[in-house]
């Protein structure tokens, strides 16, 4: 099988965008109760604000830095305000708590609708959406007196309604119709931009850095946590890989040597000669097994660019078809006959599909040790077509199986996986007659 090389996982900036407005305008469940801490602040910058806006409004009614409106519009509240004897006198900025000669006092409502316009901040992570609307409905009555506390307000009520609001859809059309609004009630406002863009261009980057400073962090949380979750499939499928190259080594290795172990066993006495021979293909299973998992190990230990099987390497070469006869022969020393056909061009197969087909015939081959004791078994490997066909056949056991290895339910299930790899497929099941049969096919066009 291949290697579990770790899956991408896509990290553009397009994508990160487009996964980001879709979190913004997804509902998520309520949010943590704000800490004590954070309430103490807001109240204090409310507070704060709230005196700022009342005195920005009240006291500098005309020639302030903090006042935004049109020059054209204060121009007939400064000629009012001048006494009839002094036409001519520049104008001059009034000193702060000092008003103009005939000019009257803010009214009383006035003030506490300006105020409005800061002190509802003090709940804007509590009841953000409220906040934002109470905020946003008072600045739109005082836009007359508007100054720059007025739009720093409205801009943190809607940095508010989208950090802290807990249904988004509604929170970005409130921020969207809020704009509007703001945009055709402040046309008197223009800090170097058209008239109606100020509020326009205020309130909707105030919700877009909330937005970003609310979603991108969450949104990179989940791509790292995709990583890692990518990265842990990918170590389980390499541990599920590992396990099946373990199993097809040891098992069928060890079912054999176990077969013959016992057969020496029994005839030690009475037929040393043979048992002796017995005992010679344990040892020749024994290092058939070692010299697999030392290949094995050496796969997983060895650095880029190693290629297994060089004699540089000290590995033994990837078992292939070429090492049929071998498997063969050990499992008839096993007790058991094998017949085996082939019809194959000439040519080598790929590595992956020789392996593959290897480790079919010996599956199947192990299978029938463990579960058919004495049944006699075929071995046809074909090329039909654009396929490679591996048929194994037994003919059921003649006598009670000797209980080699505890099931492991995973030979058959290793052995298709490892043919879905290369676009093949495995049939495994009982025959009408009697006995057991697996078929094997790999996509192969020989050269």
């Amino acid at each position: 099988m291949d290697s579990g090389d770790n899956v991408p996982v896509e990290t553009g900036d397009r994508r990160l965008w487009q996964l980001y407005v879709r979190d913004v305008l997804r509902p998520e469940k309520a949010s943590a109760r704000p800490s004590r801490r954070a309430l103490v602040t807001d109240a204090t910058l409310a507070i704060a604000l709230t005196a700022a806006a009342v005195v920005a409004a009240g006291l500098f009614p005309g020639g302030d830095p903090f006042l935004i409106a049109q020059p054209q519009l204060i121009e007939p509240l400064r000629l009012r305000s001048l006494p009839p004897a002094l036409p001519s006198l520049p104008l001059l900025p009034p000193l702060p708590g000092a008003g103009l000669p005939g000019q009257a006092e803010p009214a009383m409502y006035e003030a506490v609708l300006v105020g409005l316009t800061a002190s509802p901040l003090a709940a804007r992570r509590r009841f953000p959406l409220v906040t934002f609307w109470a905020v946003l409905a008072a600045a739109l009555l005082t836009s007359d007196v508007a100054t720059w506390v007025t739009v720093l307000t409205c801009a943190i009520a809607a940095y508010g309604v989208i950090a802290y609001g807990r249904d988004r859809p509604v929170a970005v059309a409130s921020l969207a119709l809020a704009a509007v609004l703001a945009g055709a009630a402040f046309e008197s406002v223009a800090p170097g931009l058209p008239s109606w863009l100020g509020p326009f261009v205020v309130l909707l980057s105030a919700g877009v850095l909330a937005g970003f400073v609310r979603f991108w962090p969450q949104r990179q949380a989940d791509l790292r946590r995709a990583q890692e979750e990518a990265t842990r499939r990918a170590v389980e499928e390499e541990r599920s890989r590992i396990a099946g190259e373990l199993h097809d080594v040891v098992t069928h290795n060890v079912s054999v040597m176990l077969i013959q172990a016992g057969a020496a066993r029994k005839v030690m006495d009475v037929a040393p000669q043979e048992a002796k021979q017995a005992l010679l293909a344990v040892e020749a299973g024994g290092r058939a097994a070692m010299a697999e998992l030392r290949h094995v190990m050496g796969l997983l230990a060895g650095p880029d660019g190693e290629h297994p099987g060089d004699p540089a390497d000290g590995l033994e070469p990837q078992p292939g078809l070429d090492r049929l006869d071998t498997l063969v022969e050990r499992v008839r020393g096993a007790g058991m006959a094998v017949h085996v056909t082939t019809s194959l061009p000439s040519g080598p197969l790929p590595a992956g599909i020789d392996l593959a087909a290897y480790r079919v015939v010996q599956e199947a081959l192990t299978n029938t040790i463990k579960h058919a004791a004495g049944a006699t078994v075929s071995v046809a490997i074909e090329c039909a077509g654009d396929w490679l066909e591996i048929e194994v056949t037994d003919t059921g056991a003649t006598r009670k199986a000797r209980k080699v290895l505890p099931r492991s339910g995973r030979g058959l299930i290793g052995l298709r996986e490892r043919l879905a790899v290369y676009g093949g497929t495995l049939d495994a099941g009982p025959r009408p007659g009697g006995g057991y049969r697996i078929k094997a096919r790999l996509p192969w066009t020989p050269a």
